[in-house]
């Protein structure tokens, strides 16, 4: 016990300030073993629901993190133990702030795609509107999102957007999607008349769902016109815009043959004589 006891006091000393006993070796390497058990136990919990893609790009993120958690939980354990990292701890610090600056937007994009993967709120397939701009998304990394547009161009979104801006997921509650065109007419045109031709103009378009079936809302007494909003569903939004400009051309046909006007605005001048 006493031999026992003398092989744990015993030192390795690498300099004069720097020095470290058996039994401060055994419990280091202890720390680093629980620190071990806890990260995997921590990433099984956060990616039990993970689809099998999303967790295997986690898993990539989480193995460098995990190097960074084992240099904290070393330096403070080293340092619990009497070992000198004064000098390691500022250096690691300066190194540190350094990095941080020079790749706060990569760091900000990582931890982004992490949130993303974890919370679930994108998906592959869905169709996102950020900033302006519409895509469907077709893969997920974790520095950017690649998407593509109705026109079939490629837009690659840094993942910091979604936290600074305001994200709508076209498809998050399915696909289906209500669309809608306004249009205006004259006064004095028949409004009975104006609705029943725009609910056959929706009627008549293949990609337009009976159910929920189109409705017209009479929106405003506008300035130069009475206005209406045709609202219908579609299941594909991503190619809403071909749909409705077909239901604005044959509202436009439906219109002239039935003599209803849709009026341009209107001013009158007068000009006094001094």
């Amino acid at each position: 016990m006493e031999g026992l006891n003398e092989l744990l006091k015993y030192r390795f000393t690498f300099t004069d300030n720097i020095s470290i006993s058996v039994k401060g070796l055994l419990f280091v390497i202890l720390v680093i073993v629980v620190t071990s058990i806890v990260l995997r136990l921590f990433r099984r919990i956060l990616t039990r629901n993970l689809p099998k893609d999303d967790r295997a790009k986690f898993d990539t993120v989480f193995s460098y993190g995990k190097w960074i958690v084992y240099l904290i939980f070393l330096l403070i354990t080293l340092n619990a133990i009497g070992f000198n990292v004064t000098g390691i701890l500022a250096a690691s610090a300066a190194l540190l702030i350094g990095v941080g600056l020079a790749l706060q937007t990569l760091f900000q994009d990582i931890i982004s795609g992490v949130f993303i993967l974890l919370d679930q709120t994108v998906h592959v397939g869905d169709i996102i509107e950020l900033d302006g701009k519409v895509g469907r998304v077709e893969e997920i990394k974790l520095r950017t999102t690649r998407a593509v547009t109705i026109d079939n161009k490629v837009l690659v979104i840094p993942n910091h957007l979604y936290l600074t801006n305001s994200l709508f997921n076209w498809t998050q509650n399915g696909t289906l999607t209500r669309e809608h065109v306004t249009v205006g007419v004259a006064y004095g045109s028949d409004v009975q008349l104006v609705k029943k031709l725009l609910l056959q103009a929706a009627n008549s378009h293949p990609q337009v769902l009976d159910v929920p079936e189109p409705i017209v809302v009479f929106t405003d007494f506008g300035d130069s016109s009475l206005d209406f909003m045709l609202i219908f569903t579609l299941n594909d939004s991503f190619k809403a815009t071909f749909p409705k400009s077909d239901i604005r051309f044959e509202i436009d046909r439906l219109f002239r043959e039935n003599n209803v006007t849709i009026p341009f605005p209107q001013r009158d001048v007068h000009i006094k004589n001094q």
